[in-house]
């Protein structure tokens, strides 16, 4: 899940070095942290939050698919 996140975001950025992804583990949820370069937050974020919300929808129907459940925090 978290090598899944890292691709998405780093083909949607100017900066693909600069992005890192945490997981943690609680309550069988996993629940994922993105940390991108604080010009390419708005290219994550997009218009009124659709590519955030577009990639939580690819990580939620691929943890399905894992029997798992995701969560998505996006770091400032």
């Amino acid at each position: 899940m978290q090598t899944l996140v890292e691709q998405v975001a780093k083909a949607l950025v100017d900066q693909p070095e600069a992005v890192e992804v945490e997981s943690r583990d609680t309550d069988g949820t996993l629940a994922l942290r993105l940390k991108v370069a604080s010009f390419d937050l708005g290219k994550i974020i997009g218009r009124q939050g659709r590519t955030a919300r577009s990639i939580r929808v690819i990580l939620g129907a691929a943890a399905l698919k894992r029997n798992q459940r995701c969560t998505l925090d996006i770091a400032e």
